[in-house]
C-alpha cells in the first residue's frame, strides 16, 4: 500500500542518512556565526539554598488545586515582550472540533510566503508494505511503538519488534505471538546508543531485552514495577547499563543492567511512586558523541512529568533533585510534554528542557556551575494558540510541534516564528490510549491518566538525527528539513519566483530560519547562494519573455514587465552583479521593445541616488534615446548629470541638451567629460545678450538661461562643480582664472566691430544687477590676498565703474547697487581696493537730481542702502543733507540727523514724508519714554513736538490726543487756548476725555471748565451722543451742565442731569413738557406721512417718564407719587378729551398708551383715588363714562387677576404645609429599633448597668447609648430646661458638621418608657432633629423653614398667609424675606 504523500512532495523510498552530526569545532563555529541572533532575554530561577531530598518530594501530597509558582512577576515585564510575537483576532477553522481552542484567540500569519517550504513529509514505502505485510502473514498486529536510531524498530500488537535498516529492509523479526499472547501489545520501545540493544515494553507489564547484532533474547523482566500495570516508557539512558521505565500506576523505576559470572541480571529502584501523583512522561538526557564529554553528562539528568509537576533529578553520582516546577491550572485532558537539546545560548552549549502541557511551551535552560552546583534558568515561554500532544527538537534552533486536530508546526524557537504548518491526518497516527487506560490488564488506572491517555502518542513519533518518524496504522512516515537549495527549488517548482528570490536573499543575508545544508565559512555561503540566485535570475528573465502576451492591449504587457523587471534589477544590484545586468539580462530584456523600455526606467532611481556605477556605453545610449522617445526631458537630465559622461558621444549629447534646453546637463557634459568651463558660458551669453543689449524684455527661457549662468559663475569662481558636487581639487585655480579671464574680456570672440566693450560683464550687469554683484563680493571674499587676487579685483571694479558710470542706460538702482557692493568692499578692514571718490559725487548727484521725478523712492532706497554700507565715509555730510532735503529725500535725512544725534529734526522729516507720517507718533513717544537718551535730546524732541501739535492733531487727533495725555499733561490748557479750529479742538477733546475712546489707560484729571467746554463742542456737533457721554463723564459740574444741556434744548439729558442732581420733580417737568410738546403737533398735524414717526417718539418719551417714576416713586409719600402720576395721565387724556371724536385715526395706539400709564400707577397709587381722580374731571363729570369705559374695566381685571393668584397660591402652601406635618408626625411617632443591644460608647449591654441615673437613649439612626456615656463626650445640651441630646457617633464622623445644628432625635427612659416632652414646646426634640435633618437635605427657604416658623406661634391660633405677612415688620420672619420662594414638591421622608 502507499499513502498519499503531501501536494507538491515526492515520496521517497528510503530515509536520508541521519543528519552529519556536528563536530565540538564546528559548534563553535556555529556559535560564532549565530552570536548576534543569541536571545539574551532570560532569568535566573532563584537559588535555594538546601534543595529538597528526593524523598520529601516523593512524599509530598500531589495537590491539584496548586498555582503555577514559577510565574515571577518580573517575567510579565513588558520588555519581555517580543517583536516576533503575532496577534490577530481568529481561530483557525480546522481548530473548531477541540473544545480547548475556544478560548484561546491567539493567530499567526501564514508563513509559508516568508520561508518557502521548510520541511519534507515522505512516505518510507519499503517499512510500509513490511508492516502491512506482516499483519497479514505472521498475524503481527497492528503497530504500536516505533524508535528509530541507525536502526529503526516498530512494535506491534501481537507482541513482535521489527527491526528495519536503513535500506528499509528487514534486519530481524524479534519476539513470537505466542509470548505476545502471553504479555499483550509491545507498549515502549528504546534503542541505546550504539544500537546494539532493544528494550521492549509490553502492554501486561514485562520488559524484555534483545541483542540486536544476534536477534537474541538477553533478559525477560517481570519484576521491575508492581505487577498489573502497562508500561508506558522504557528509555535508555548514556549509560548503556542504565535504563527507566514508567507504569501505568504512575511510578517511575530505574533499571541497572548487571553481567556477573555470565549471569545477566537486572535490578530496579523506585525513583517516583505513583502514590504521590502520577508520572506520565520521561526524558532522560541524550549527549551526542562530540558531546559526551560536557561537564553536565556525568549527572545523568532525567526530567519527569507528573499531572502536576515537572521534576529535574540527577541519578548519578547520587539521586538528587535539581529542580521541582508546578504547573498552573491545566485542561485535565492536555498531554504533558518533555523533550531535551543542547542549545548555544551567550557564547556556551547546553542542555535546554522544553515541556509543555496544554498551549504554552516553557524552556529551561540548565547550567553547571564551577562549584559542581546546577541552575535552571527559565527562558522566554511560547504561548500558542493550539494544543500540543507532541514536541520534538529537529536542531537547536528548530523545533516541530504536533497539534491535537494533527496538524505540523514548525517553530524557530528564538524568533517565535511559526515557519510552516503541514497538515498529517493522512499519517492516521497510533495513539497509545490504550496502554495508557491499562486496557490488557483490567484498567486499573486513575481516571486523571485515562483522561490524558485520549491524546497520548508518545511512542508513535520517535526523532534521530534532524529526522522525524511518524508511526500510522499502517505505514511509517519520515519528517526532515529540506537544505536551503531544496526549499529554493520548491519555489521555483511553484513558479513562485519572486518568492524563490526573497528566500535565496534572506540565506544569502543570513536572516533565514530553519537552515540545512550550508556549511563553511559566511564569504564561501555567499558565494554558493549567489551562484543559484544568478542561475534563477537569468532563469527568470527568460521566463518572463516567454510568457509575455503576444496580443492585447499595451498597458497588460507593461504590466507584466514592470511585475518582473524591477526585482531583477533589484538582485542584479544587491549581489553587485552589473555585468550580469548590463551584459546578459540586458541582450535579453532588448529583445522586447517594451521589456527594454521598462528595464531602462528601473535603472533612473539607482542612477540618481549613484548606486549605479559602471553603465556601458551602449545601455547609456539607449536610456538617453528612450526618455528622448518618451519626451521625459527632466529624467533624461537628472540622468545624465549623475553619469560618467566619459562613456558618452559627447557631441551627440551636447547637441541633444542644446536643442531640448537642458542646459544643467549641457554644462555638466563640457565640464566633466572636456574639462571646458568656457564654452558652456558663451553658448548661454549669445542667446541672452543680444535682447538685452537691444533692451529687449527677455523671454521666460531666457530668463531661466541667465539665472543658470549666475549660479554656474558663482560654483566656477567658489570651486563647485555646477549642478551638483566638486570640481577636482587640482583644476580650481586654472578654472576660477579661465572663468575670470573670460568675464573681463574687452571683446567676445564673434563680436561686430560696433560692440561695446566688456560685453559679459555688461550683459550680466544688465540682467540682474545685485545678482551679480552678490556673486563677485562672495568671490572676493573667498580670495587669498595674494598680489595677483589683489590685480584682479582691483580690475574688475575698474571694469564695473567704467561700464556703468560711462553709459546712461543703466536705472539709478542699478548704479546704487554698484556703489553700495563698492562701499562694502571699500569699508572692510583689509580693503586693498581704490575708487575715486569723486565717482561716489558723480553718483550723488545722479541719484539727487531734481529734475527727474522718476522713480523717487527707488533713487532715496539705493542711496540710503548705499550709505549704510559704509559709503558715507566717501561723502562730505553737509552738502550730503542739503542735497537730500532738496530732492526730498527724507528718510536720507533722518539717517544722517541721526548719526549727528539731531533728533528734533528728525519729527520735521517725519512729518514732511508723505509715505511715513503716521510713524511720528511712535517715533516721538519712544525717544521721550525709553533709556538711552540724554536730558537735553529729549527736551529738545519735546520742545519740537509741542511746537507742531496743530500739525499732529491735523494728522490724528486719536493718537496725538494719546501723546498729549502722556507726555504734555501739563500743556494741555495752553494748548487748547492756541487751538483755533473749533472741530479740531472738539476732536481733541473728545479723544483726550472720552474714557471709549479707550487710548489712555489712566484718565486725565482736568478742570471742569475744560470738560464743559467739551460738552458745549459736543452739543454743536454731536448732539445725539451728549446723553451717553454724559453718563460716562465723572467731573464736571450739574449746574454749569444743565444750562448748557437747556441752552442747545437738549430735553432728555436735561432730565437726567436734573434726576442727578436730585431734583426730581424738575426732571419730570422736563420730559412731560417734550411730551405734552409731541401730542401738540400730533393733534395739530394733520398729515398722515408724519404720523407714524411721531407716535414712535411719543411712545419713546412716555416710556422714559413713566421710567423716572417707578424709579422714584418708592422713596416718596402719597402726595408726591400722585403729584408725579396724575399730571402724566393728564397729559396723555388730554388730547382724547380735545380731538373729542373716538373716530380719529390715532386715539387707539394714545388709549393703549394711556393703559401702561393707568397699569403703572397702580403699583404706587391706591385704585379709589385714581378712580376719584378720573372721575371728578370736569370732562367725565358731564355723564360721558362711555370714554373712560374700557380704562376702568381694564383696570378691574388686572385686580381680579392678582387677587385669584394670592388665593391660589395661600391654597397651595397651606395643602403643602398640611402634607409635610403628616409625613413629619409619622415619621416622628414610628418606632426606633437599635442596630445592637449594647451602648456605642462604653460597649456594655444595657441591661447590665443597674445605676438609677442612667437612662437608655436611642436614635432614629439605630446608635444606643447610656445617658452618663454621652454626657461624658458633652454629647447633651440643656435648651429651655429640656436636655438635648446628640448621637455621638454620627456627630464624630461628620468633621466639620455644626454639632448644635446637628441634634439627633431620642427616645429615652428606663427600659422601654418614653419621656414625656414638654408641653410647652409644640414640637418635641424629635421633631426638631428631624426638622433639622430635612432642612439640611432641603437648603434654602424651604417649606421646613415656614413649618419651623409656625411653630414659633401660639398653637391654637390658625395663621392665614396674609395676616402673617401684614404681621409686625419688626419680627425677622421668613414670610418678609425677599428671596422667600414657594417650593411645591414633595419633601423627602425623613430616616426611618
Amino acid at each position: 500500500m502507499e499513502a498519499a504523500p503531501e501536494t507538491g512532495v515526492e515520496p521517497e523510498p528510503c530515509p536520508e542518512p541521519p543528519a552529519h552530526r556536528l563536530s565540538v569545532a564546528e559548534l563553535d563555529r556555529e556559535l560564532d556565526s549565530r552570536s548576534e541572533l543569541i536571545d539574551d532575554k532570560e532569568f535566573d530561577i532563584p537559588q535555594v539554598d538546601t534543595p529538597p531530598t528526593l524523598e520529601s518530594i516523593l512524599n509530598e501530597t500531589d495537590d491539584e488545586e496548586e498555582s503555577f509558582i514559577l510565574e515571577d512577576p518580573f517575567l510579565l515585564n513588558i520588555d519581555n515582550t517580543d517583536a516576533h510575537s503575532y496577534d490577530t483576532s481568529s481561530v483557525a477553522s480546522s481548530d473548531s472540533g477541540d473544545r480547548t481552542h475556544l478560548k484561546r484567540k491567539k493567530r499567526l500569519p501564514d508563513p509559508l510566503s516568508l520561508h518557502g517550504s521548510v520541511i519534507r513529509l515522505s512516505l518510507l514505502k519499503g517499512i510500509s508494505a513490511q508492516i502491512v505485510s506482516a499483519a497479514d502473514k505472521v498475524d503481527a498486529g497492528l503497530p504500536t511503538a516505533i524508535a528509530a536510531s541507525n536502526l529503526i524498530a516498530v512494535g506491534t500488537s501481537h507482541g513482535l519488534a521489527l527491526i528495519f535498516d536503513q535500506n528499509q529492509a528487514l534486519r530481524l523479526c524479534l519476539g513470537s505471538t505466542a509470548v505476545g499472547a502471553q504479555y499483550g501489545a509491545i507498549s515502549a520501545l528504546s534503542i541505546n546508543n550504539d544500537c546494539s540493544r532493544l528494550l521492549c515494553g509490553f502492554a501486561k507489564g514485562q520488559i524484555t531485552m534483545w541483542d540486536l547484532a544476534s536477534g537474541k533474547l538477553l533478559r525477560s523482566i517481570t519484576d521491575a514495577h508492581p505487577p498489573g500495570t502497562a508500561i508506558l516508557h522504557i528509555k535508555f539512558t548514556d549509560d548503556p547499563t542504565l535504563a527507566i521505565c514508567n507504569d501505568s500506576g504512575g511510578s517511575v523505576f530505574e533499571l541497572s543492567f548487571k553481567r556477573v559470572m555470565g549471569v545477566r541480571t537486572c535490578e530496579s529502584r523506585c525513583l517516583f511512586s505513583g502514590s504521590k501523583g502520577e508520572v506520565c512522561c520521561i526524558e532522560p538526557l541524550h549527549a551526542k558523541v562530540e558531546l559526551r564529554d560536557h561537564p553536565i553528562t556525568q549527572y545523568s539528568l532525567l526530567a519527569m512529568a507528573s499531572l502536576t509537576k515537572i521534576l529535574v533529578i540527577g541519578l548519578k553520582p547520587s539521586l538528587k533533585v535539581w529542580m521541582t516546577f508546578p504547573y498552573g491550572r491545566m485542561d485535565p485532558s492536555s498531554v504533558p510534554l518533555l523533550a531535551w537539546h543542547f542549545v548555544a545560548v551567550q557564547n556556551s552549549v547546553n542542555p535546554m528542557l522544553a515541556f509543555c502541557r496544554g498551549d504554552v511551551v516553557h524552556f529551561l535552560l540548565v547550567k553547571r556551575d564551577d562549584t559542581g552546583a546546577i541552575h535552571v534558568t527559565k527562558q522566554r515561554q511560547l504561548h500558542l494558540h493550539y494544543d500540543l500532544i507532541n514536541f520534538t527538537w529537529i536542531n537547536s534552533r528548530t523545533a516541530v510541534l504536533l497539534d491535537s486536530v494533527e496538524k505540523l508546526h514548525v517553530i524557530d524557537r528564538q524568533t517565535q516564528e511559526e515557519l510552516e504548518t503541514i497538515e498529517i491526518s493522512e499519517v492516521q497516527l497510533v495513539y497509545n490510549s490504550s496502554h495508557f487506560k491499562s486496557l490488557a490488564t483490567g484498567g486499573n488506572v486513575s481516571e486523571a491518566l485515562a483522561l490524558v491517555g485520549e491524546k497520548a502518542c508518545y511512542q508513535s513519533i520517535s526523532s534521530c538525527g534532524g529526522q522525524i518518524f511518524y508511526l500510522g496504522t499502517k505505514s511509517v512516515h519520515v519528517m526532515t528539513l529540506r537544505s536551503w537549495r531544496e526549499r529554493v527549488d520548491h519555489l521555483l517548482k511553484q513558479e513562485r519566483l519572486t518568492d524563490a528570490l526573497a528566500l535565496a536573499w534572506s540565506f544569502y543575508e543570513g536572516k533565514a530560519k530553519a537552515v540545512v545544508g550550508l556549511s563553511g565559512d559566511s564569504s564561501k555561503r555567499k558565494a554558493v547562494i549567489a551562484d543559484r540566485m544568478v542561475e534563477i535570475l537569468l532563469h527568470y528573465a527568460d521566463r518572463t519573455l516567454k510568457k509575455c502576451p503576444d496580443q492585447g492591449k499595451i498597458q497588460v504587457m507593461e504590466q507584466h514587465f514592470q511585475d518582473v523587471v524591477p526585482v531583477i534589477v533589484d538582485y542584479c544590484l544587491l549581489l553587485q552583479r552589473t555585468d550580469l545586468l548590463f551584459n546578459q539580462i540586458y541582450d535579453k530584456m532588448s529583445e522586447n521593445s517594451v521589456a527594454k523600455g521598462i528595464f531602462l526606467e528601473c535603472l533612473e532611481p539607482y542612477i540618481l541616488s549613484d548606486k549605479l556605477m559602471g553603465i556601458t556605453p551602449q545601455v547609456m545610449k539607449d536610456l538617453l534615446l528612450h526618455f528622448q522617445d518618451k519626451n521625459r526631458l527632466e529624467n533624461l537630465e537628472a540622468c545624465i548629470v549623475h553619469m560618467d559622461i566619459t562613456s558618452l558621444d559627447i557631441q551627440q549629447v551636447v547637441l541633444l541638451c542644446w536643442e531640448k534646453h537642458l542646459y544643467d546637463a549641457m554644462i555638466y557634459v563640457y565640464n566633466s567629460g572636456m574639462n571646458d568651463f568656457i564654452s558652456p558660458m558663451e553658448k548661454l551669453f549669445k542667446v541672452i545678450a543680444p535682447p538685452l543689449n537691444a533692451g529687449k524684455s527677455l523671454t521666460d527661457e531666457q530668463v531661466v538661461m541667465g539665472n543658470k549662468l549666475l549660479v554656474y559663475i558663482s560654483c566656477c569662481l567658489a570651486g563647485r562643480a555646477y549642478p551638483l558636487g566638486d570640481i577636482p581639487e587640482d583644476l580650481v585655480p586654472l578654472v576660477k582664472n579661465q572663468v575670470f579671464e573670460f568675464l573681463i574680456r574687452l571683446h567676445s570672440a564673434e563680436g561686430s566691430v560696433d560692440e561695446e566693450v566688456y560685453p559679459y560683464v555688461r550683459t550680466l550687469l544688465h540682467f540682474d544687477t545685485r545678482e551679480f554683484l552678490n556673486v563677485l563680493a562672495l568671490t572676493f571674499e573667498d580670495f587669498k590676498n595674494d598680489k595677483q587676487a589683489v590685480e584682479y579685483q582691483q580690475r574688475i571694479v575698474d571694469i564695473l565703474l567704467k561700464v556703468m558710470v560711462e553709459n546712461s542706460d543703466f536705472t539709478p538702482s542699478q548704479v546704487g547697487c554698484l556703489f553700495t557692493f563698492l562701499a562694502r568692499q571699500l569699508a572692510k578692514p583689509n580693503n586693498t581696493l581704490f575708487v575715486n571718490r569723486t565717482l561716489f559725487d558723480q553718483v550723488l548727484e545722479f541719484l539727487c537730481s531734481p529734475d527727474d521725478d522718476s522713480r523717487h523712492s527707488e533713487r532715496q532706497q539705493v542711496l540710503l542702502e548705499l550709505l549704510q554700507a559704509g559709503g558715507i565715509v566717501q561723502f562730505e555730510e553737509s552738502r550730503l543733507i542739503q542735497m537730500a532735503e532738496k530732492a526730498e529725500f527724507y528718510q536720507i535725512c533722518e539717517f544722517m540727523y541721526e548719526r549727528e544725534l539731531r533728533y528734533d529734526k528728525i519729527i520735521g522729516c517725519y512729518l514732511r514724508d508723505p509715505v511715513r507720517k503716521e510713524e511720528v507718533f511712535n517715533y516721538i513717544h519712544n525717544i521721550l519714554s525709553m533709556p538711552g537718551y540724554s536730558a537735553e535730546e529729549k527736551q529738545s524732541v519735546w520742545q519740537e513736538a509741542l511746537e507742531h501739535i496743530e500739525e499732529l492733531l491735523l494728522l490724528s487727533p486719536c493718537k496725538a490726543a494719546d501723546l498729549v495725555a502722556i507726555h504734555f499733561s501739563e500743556q494741555i490748557e495752553s494748548i487748547i487756548t492756541n487751538l483755533q479750529d473749533q472741530f479740531l479742538l472738539f476732536q481733541f477733546l473728545r479723544s483726550l476725555l472720552d474714557p471709549r475712546e479707550g487710548i489712555n489707560q489712566d484718565p486725565i484729571h482736568l478742570p471742569p471748565c475744560i470738560t464743559e467746554q467739551f460738552i458745549e463742542l459736543l452739543c454743536q456737533y454731536s448732539p445725539d451722543q451728549v446723553l451717553e457721554m454724559l453718563k460716562v463723564l465723572e467731573c464736571c459740574r450739574l449746574e454749569e451742565t444743565i444750562q448748557i444741556t437747556q441752552k442747545h434744548q437738549l430735553h432728555e439729558a436735561s432730565s437726567y442731569l436734573l434726576e442727578k442732581k436730585g431734583d426730581i420733580h424738575g426732571a419730570f417737568l422736563v420730559m412731560l413738557e417734550r411730551l405734552q410738546s409731541k401730542l401738540l403737533m400730533l393733534t395739530q398735524d394733520d398729515e398722515s406721512l408724519a404720523e407714524l414717526p411721531l407716535l414712535e417718539d411719543i411712545e419713546d418719551i412716555l416710556m422714559k417718564t413713566i421710567a423716572l417714576c417707578q424709579r422714584h416713586s418708592h422713596n416718596l409719600d402719597q402726595q408726591e407719587r400722585e403729584a408725579l402720576w396724575f399730571p402724566l395721565l393728564e397729559a396723555m387724556m388730554s388730547p382724547q378729551k380735545l380731538s373729542g371724536s373716538s373716530q380719529c385715526r390715532y386715539s387707539e395706539s394714545l388709549k393703549s398708551l394711556t393703559m401702561q400709564v393707568l397699569n403703572n400707577m397702580a403699583a404706587f397709587i391706591a385704585l379709589p383715588s385714581i378712580l376719584q381722580r378720573i372721575l371728578q374731571d370736569p370732562v367725565y363729570g358731564k355723564g360721558k363714562l362711555g370714554e373712560i369705559q374700557g380704562l376702568v374695566l381694564g383696570m378691574l381685571d388686572t385686580f381680579n387677576y392678582e387677587q385669584t393668584l394670592l388665593e391660589t397660591t395661600t391654597n397651595l402652601l397651606n395643602h403643602d404645609l398640611h402634607w409635610s406635618l403628616c409625613n413629619l408626625r409619622a415619621s416622628v411617632t414610628r418606632g426606633l429599633t437599635p442596630k445592637q443591644d449594647y451602648c456605642c460608647i462604653c460597649l456594655q449591654q444595657y441591661k447590665r448597668r443597674q445605676e438609677t441615673a442612667d437612662e437608655i437613649i436611642v436614635f432614629s439612626c439605630g446608635h444606643l447609648y447610656h445617658s452618663l456615656c454621652l454626657l461624658s463626650k458633652e454629647c447633651g445640651t440643656v435648651t429651655k430646661g429640656l436636655m438635648r441630646w446628640m448621637c455621638y457617633k454620627c456627630n464624630s464622623s461628620n468633621k466639620g458638621g455644626k454639632l448644635s445644628e446637628n441634634l439627633s432625635a431620642l427616645k429615652k427612659g428606663s427600659g422601654a418608657s418614653l419621656a414625656q416632652a414638654s408641653s410647652e414646646s409644640l414640637l418635641d426634640p424629635q421633631q426638631i432633629q428631624a426638622f433639622d435633618q430635612l432642612c439640611r437635605l432641603n437648603r434654602g427657604t424651604s417649606r421646613l423653614a415656614l413649618l419651623t416658623e409656625l411653630s414659633r406661634g401660639p398653637s391654637g391660633e390658625k395663621h392665614g398667609l396674609l395676616s402673617i405677612s401684614h404681621g409686625d415688620l419688626a419680627t425677622s420672619s421668613v414670610f418678609q424675606n425677599e428671596n422667600f420662594q414657594l417650593h411645591l414638591a414633595p419633601p423627602p421622608l425623613a430616616e426611618d
